[in-house]
């Protein structure tokens, strides 16, 4: 009896329409599995891929952890839990963007590469905060700066330094490049469209105004673990050479 005292006393009841709350739940149980496939692979691996796919279980795990904390906020409160999502995001983005440079090295990627690129990943969460958090009444221009940094860093792997050093080094790691900058452009573009919809600003008499928690959730789960198994096959594809 007092076990389960206890174990309700630490999750918050979800209830059976919510669905919301089943998409966090779900996303939660999706990156912890996920973390565990990855780790649990990593001794198949030649030393200069484990990296790369111990990273991918990193950012799964991450999430998982802030997905269980932000399914029992929504319960308890009713609330987007923006603060554990940002902390999420801040946490993981940059890990995604350090896969880039990892895969890269390769071909001779340099650490000016990493550092300009979780840099602007930093610009982008951190405005994006200002923007849904701390001063709403200007979320258009926070949301301008985010929205920006986002397009330079779809410039930067499309286009830029990133672009050439994938055409340099060719082969599995070109096409795991092509696959992973689509996943920025069309999986990231997701988050840009959350903002508005969760924000006050001039787009919001064209967009309306809605909880975007679902999209979300779905998208963190599509975007990060679809980023690892990118990695994961890759790495098995490079072992194999």
């Amino acid at each position: 009896m007092t076990n389960f005292s206890l174990l309700t006393g630490w999750v918050a009841k979800m209830m059976p329409t919510d669905y919301i709350g089943f998409t966090f739940f779900i996303g939660c149980m999706a990156m912890m599995a996920a973390s565990a496939f990855f780790f649990l692979s990593l001794s198949q691996f030649d030393k200069k891929w484990r990296t790369s796919v111990l990273v991918s279980g990193l950012i799964t795990f991450i999430a998982a952890v802030h997905y269980f904390y932000m399914r029992d906020y929504w319960s308890a409160f009713g609330e987007s839990p923006t603060f554990f999502r940002y902390v999420d995001w801040v946490l993981t983005v940059p890990l995604m963007c350090l896969e880039f440079y990892l895969i890269l090295k390769v071909a001779g990627a340099k650490t000016s590469l990493l550092w300009k690129m979780i840099g602007y990943s930093l610009v982008m969460l951190v405005t994006g905060y200002f923007g849904e958090a701390v001063d709403p009444a200007n979320a258009w221009l926070w949301g301008l700066v985010s929205g920006l940094a986002y397009f330079v860093i779809v410039y930067e792997i499309w286009l830029g330094e990133a672009s050439k050093l994938a055409k340099a080094a060719g082969g599995s790691v070109l096409e795991a490049h092509k696959i992973l900058c689509w996943f920025v452009l069309v999986g990231w573009a997701i988050y840009p469209l959350g903002y508005m919809l969760g924000t006050e600003g001039w787009y919001t008499s064209m967009l309306g105004k809605g909880n975007v928690d679902v999209a979300y959730n779905i998208a963190d789960a599509i975007n990060k673990i679809g980023f690892g198994l990118v990695i994961y096959n890759l790495a098995v594809k490079s072992s194999k050479d």
